[in-house]
């Protein structure tokens, strides 16, 4: 078994200065995020030119609020038909997995249209618009960088660290 850290202090080692220290800052972002395997994120943003903190950043609050957020205490109530459920005796924590498994759908499904980026439909009659979604720095300005392929880390960004296997138990 090699050491995560032998590899990213040798890659390291082959940076430009001002690169090592981008590196060494996105790697503690990503530690502090708890991000799976912070180093390889770090890497592919550096190596590959990727917007990987602004992809984890926005998967991640995905998670926490579109689908997890019926975890907390009161909101499973502020929906009448899972009160409902619950009242007349299901399970709340099943009720919470099934709401949990519908907000993964409808967010893995938003984030395959926005990685297409436009509707096929239609096409060939009229030209239709499209889509695409921008990093911005600190301070809200475009960097140049497109997010997507954002339904691919979906899975991998679960801060459970169980890649929504639990979901569909």
């Amino acid at each position: 078994m090699t050491n995560p850290q032998t590899g990213w202090t040798e890659w390291l080692a082959t940076l430009p200065q001002e690169q090592r220290a981008t590196a060494d800052g996105l790697l503690e972002a990503f530690t502090r995020l708890g991000a799976d395997a912070p180093g390889e994120w770090a890497r592919s943003e550096v190596a590959e030119g990727l917007p990987q903190l602004a992809r984890f950043l926005l998967l991640r609050q995905l998670w926490t609020e579109a689908i997890n957020g019926r975890e907390n205490p009161g909101a499973l109530e502020n929906v009448p038909a899972a009160a409902r459920l619950v009242s007349a005796g299901a399970d709340r924590g099943d009720v919470v997995l099934a709401m949990r498994a519908a907000a993964f759908e409808a967010v893995f499904a938003t984030l395959l249209a926005l990685d297409e980026g436009g509707s096929p439909a239609g096409a060939d009659e009229m030209p239709l618009p499209g889509w695409r979604l921008h990093e911005t720095d600190s301070g809200g300005r475009l960097t140049g960088r497109c997010l997507n392929g954002l339904q691919e880390s979906l899975r991998e960004t679960d801060p459970s660290g169980h890649d929504a296997q639990d979901i569909w138990t």
